[in-house]
């Protein structure tokens, strides 16, 4: 079945890649990576054994942490075929829950009983291994899976995290029969693994609140001391690291204080610049322990070697930090919760006072506030990493504008508003973004704050934050809402209203890309009582930033796609001819990604006959869309010579050559791409015989729908790709009973790299398997229910119902190459038309008629035949066994004859010639609403014959 048989899905391909065979695009590439890991571990599907451990923790932190989430799912899928499993970092099992609690008496013994280790050195591809390997959320389906023993079953598996030290813990796993479908499944996953890690921090913090109150009971005995900072660095703040050196130095910070010993690291910065930590054990008056952590910043970025004594070389530093050193002097101030504490200083130590070539300060000590620190920064880094990912998946300006805010809700803000100008909305470039401003997208943790709604026009103030942001390109935070004046006097009452709903502070940020502002982003905060900070003002800016580039990318795209599409639609047909053969429908769906060069037409042809074509040029963008029109007008002209399709696609496989040839020379001047090729299916029906003949280059075989809703694909000879060249072109041809269904479409409608090839054929033929059902009805059921929702490649569909031409509007006669004959074909032609009620073309068709026979059977070969159709048209066919061409010419005045097909081109609308297998057929079409041909043409005729 050529393309259409050629696709795989995840059984085939598993089969395909363990006969070692390639399947690079036919899986995810996810599972394919780990397809390949598995057996370059020399595993096998029959032979992946799982060890069974003994060595398990099954009362440690995570499982204590996990029990009451464990819990709540085993509740949530309570009576579902769902296997709840905790695995330690090692991907050994701990604990396993059921929604069916019968479940652990019909399972595997590795299904059902803790300690099996699921590690994918062991297992192969499986949901725990692979989260562990791919250190993310992962969905493995049915034969995905490496082991022969899991064929049937699905999981979806996320890695468990420290969320101070970033560690992975263990991995939280869902399975369930792969016939099962759960859409929400990642949402809850997601919740339950954050649930954990919620727990795991809070045991910790526990543990660490029980250190700051010996912290805070030493420190009360020492009043006076005035050391304590704001636990923003201090000095370091006044050499130069920014908010990002200073995240990456606390979540370092955080990492030594759980080692809780002396140590000296060399932390690296962005930009080259090196800082070294050190790690300080500290005892307090009352003997609890806790660990202090400095920076030394070395001048002119050199490492500091500190003087040792006199007549001593210099000790490098690391050395000098982790020698035995004497105690502090001062003691542990009172502190607050969540901030750093300063200590006292050793005159000489490196970074402190009395160091010489060296700046630096206190960065954290160990209380509950290092844990938050630690995580807050690794969680901007995230977001910040995440972010590059996540905005600009699409090129469409609402959505990007929607992912924005999907990434800030609720990791930053609450809730989140975009407003852009309608000219941006539009692909175009905005001349004042302070006015037309529209509400693009309202986010938020819930959907009852009353913010503007999307969809309206926004009028601001000069005196509101957003309009303050825009004029001044820079973001404007407002930590206190209630005291917002420029923001509460836009619309008091509307303000009230929010304030009501606990909305507090607010930061908006402009859209700037290439020095254009495209809108604007206002965050807002109402969960957390904190109010936005500097540091949540930078992430704001940083994610706006990151999500302007790409509003602007999909603006311009979009201002190019506009154009595009249009070009695309005005090169495919607006209308089909009128005809009697097909009943014909059409459909043409652009991807999201971009015009491609998809197209179809329908073409009349002589005899009655119709022409159906279906085409797919490669790529997307102005130069698919501009050959794929070149392409379509080629087609045209090949067809309007009557030939077969094998022959037509020859004709255009040399064309797209050419073509090819040409934009190669283009593009080594001008650097334009050239034709990455081209795909054709071309269909010739004939409603007097009922027969489709077809050819295909690289095309996607049509489906036939009969008469009783049964579809087949016919094993129709694929062929090369146009433009290949050197290759020949097979036709095949099949019955088609009145009332079947041709359906021709590009390999946009059942490829996708999101869905199986299987299921969309599947889909495709449930679609089409209906009875008595209308071209139209039959597109609109396809793009229902087997276009995906975000197409990758533009969709194109012809549908076309086969009509017959009545046996009784059809008259044949065979006759020998006699002239004599001519009368009685005449007289027999004349009464066929009387029967037919035709009495006023009797004359013109006798006239065609006499020359195209006597024609035939002068120069022709036997056997002749003469057929008559009645159609919209008066048809008139001469066929006869001689491949030779009669041509038009203008006789001499002086020549007595060749003034017959004159004759014939004069009387009738359209004449041609066409071969066929045993020769060929001269055919005349004569118009049924007049009485002859062209006015004088007979006259003219006459005239012009010399005088005797």
């Amino acid at each position: 079945m050529g393309l259409a048989g050629e696709g795989i899905g995840p059984a085939r391909a598993r089969e395909q890649f363990l006969r070692e065979g390639s399947v690079e695009g036919a899986v995810r590439s996810p599972i394919l990576n780990s397809w390949q890991r598995s057996r370059s571990l020399g595993l096998t599907p029959e032979g992946c054994e799982l060890p069974f451990s003994q060595d398990l923790d099954l009362d440690g932190r995570l499982v204590r942490a996990a029990g009451p989430v464990l819990d709540r799912l085993q509740s949530r899928f309570a009576g579902r075929n769902m296997n709840v499993s905790l695995a330690d970092g090692r991907g050994a099992v701990l604990q396993r829950r059921f929604g069916e609690a019968s479940l652990v008496r019909h399972l595997a013994a590795i299904q059902s009983v803790p300690g099996f280790v699921f590690a994918e050195r062991f297992g192969g591809t499986n949901g725990i291994g692979l989260a562990l390997a791919e250190r993310q959320l992962i969905t493995v389906y049915g034969a995905e899976h490496f082991a022969e023993r899991s064929q049937s079953s699905a999981c979806a598996a996320i890695p468990v995290r420290d969320l101070l030290s970033g560690r992975i813990e263990g991995v939280l796993c869902l399975g369930f029969p792969a016939t099962d479908a759960y859409t929400a499944l990642n949402t809850v996953i997601r919740k339950a693994a954050g649930a954990i890690e919620r727990r795991l921090l809070e045991q910790s913090s526990t543990r660490e609140r029980a250190l700051l109150q010996a912290y805070l009971d030493a420190g009360r005995q020492t009043p006076g001391d005035d050391t304590s900072s704001n636990g923003q660095l201090g000095e370091l703040a006044e050499s130069g690291l920014d908010w990002r050196d200073q995240m990456i130095l606390k979540e370092k910070a955080a990492e030594l204080i759980t080692s809780a010993q002396r140590a000296a690291v060399e932390v690296a910065l962005p930009g080259g610049r090196r800082v070294t930590l050190l790690s300080r054990p500290v005892t307090s008056a009352s003997g609890v322990e806790g660990v202090v952590i400095e920076a030394v910043l070395p001048s002119a970025h050199q490492r500091v070697a500190v003087p040792a004594e006199a007549g001593t070389p210099p000790v490098p530093l690391a050395e000098q930090v982790l020698a035995p050193a004497a105690p502090l002097s001062g003691r542990l101030p009172d502190a607050a919760p969540g901030r750093a504490v300063a200590t006292a200083r050793r005159p000489g130590t490196p970074g402190l006072p009395g160091a010489s070539g060296s700046t630096g300060g206190l960065v954290m000590v160990g209380e509950p506030g290092v844990g938050k620190y630690a995580v807050a920064a690794r969680r901007r880094l995230e977001l910040l990493s995440e972010a590059s990912t996540r905005i600009g998946t699409t090129l469409d300006v609402s959505r990007t504008a929607q992912e924005l805010a999907e990434m800030a809700v609720p990791r930053l803000a609450d809730f989140i508003t975009i407003d852009l100008p309608e000219a941006v909305l539009r692909g175009e470039e905005p001349t004042d973004p302070r006015s037309g401003l529209h509400r693009t997208v309202v986010h938020g943790i819930r959907d009852d704050c009353p913010f503007y709604p999307a969809g309206q026009q926004v009028d601001l103030r000069p005196t509101t934050p957003q309009l303050r942001c825009l004029a001044a390109r820079e973001p404007v935070l407002e930590p206190d809402l209630w005291a917002a004046t420029g923001w509460i006097a836009q619309d008091p009452g509307h303000a009230q209203e929010l304030l009501d709903h606990h909305v507090h502070s607010l930061i908006t940020v402009p859209l700037l890309a290439r020095g254009i502002a495209l809108g604007v982003a206002s965050f807002y905060r109402s969960a957390d009582p904190a109010p936005f900070g500097d540091d949540d003002r930078s992430l704001a800016q940083e994610l706006a930033t990151r999500a302007a580039i790409c509003i602007d990318n999909a603006r311009r795209y979009t201002r190019e796609h506009t154009m595009v599409l249009a070009l695309q639609r005005s090169l495919l047909p607006h209308s089909f001819p009128e005809q009697n053969a097909v009943e014909v429908a059409s459909r043409y769906m652009p991807a999201e990604s971009g015009v491609g060069g998809d197209w179809f037409d329908v073409i009349p042809l002589s005899g009655t006959r119709i022409a159906l074509i279906v085409g797919d040029v490669v790529g997307h963008g102005m130069h698919a869309a501009a050959t794929m029109g070149r392409l379509r007008i080629a087609a045209r002209n090949f067809a309007e010579l009557d030939l077969g399709p094998d022959e037509v696609l020859t004709h255009l496989d040399n064309l797209v050559g050419r073509l090819d040839r040409d934009e190669d020379t283009a593009e080594a001047v001008a650097g334009s791409p050239g034709i990455i090729g081209a795909t054709c299916l071309y269909a010739i029906y004939d409603p007097t015989s009922q027969q489709c003949v077809m050819a295909r280059s690289g095309h996607p075989p049509p489906a036939i729908v009969r008469p009783d809703g049964t579809v087949t694909f016919p094993d129709l000879p694929a062929g090369p790709p146009l433009g290949l060249g050197g290759l020949p072109f097979e036709t095949a041809a099949c019955h088609l009973p009145e009332g079947s269904q041709l359906v021709l479409y590009t390999d946009g409608l059942i490829r996708d790299r999101h869905r199986d090839f299987d299921l969309s054929l599947d889909r495709l033929r449930e679609a089409l398997a209906h009875q008595d059902r209308s071209p139209e009805d039959t597109c609109e059921a396809v793009l229902r229910t087997v276009v995906p929702d975000h197409p990758t490649d533009d969709i194109a569909l012809l549908v076309a119902r086969t009509r017959v031409l009545d046996p009784h509007r059809i008259a044949t006669w065979d006759l020998a190459a006699d002239p004599a004959l001519v009368s009685g074909i005449r007289a027999a032609v004349t009464r066929q038309l009387a029967e037919w009620g035709l009495d006023e073309v009797v004359f013109a068709t006798e006239l065609l008629l006499s020359e195209l026979v006597t024609n035939a059977i002068r120069y022709g070969t036997e056997p002749l035949q003469v057929r008559l159709l009645h159609d919209r048209t008066l048809i008139c066919e001469v066929a006869d066994a001689s491949s030779t061409a009669p041509h038009l010419r203008h006789a001499a005045t002086t020549d007595e004859g060749g003034r017959g097909l004159f004759l014939v081109a004069q009387l009738a609308q359209a004449w041609g010639t066409r071969y066929t297998a045993d020769g060929k057929v001269i055919w005349a079409e004569c118009a049924l609403e007049v009485s002859g041909g062209k006015p004088g043409a007979v006259e003219t005729y006459f005239d012009d014959i010399p005088a005797i």
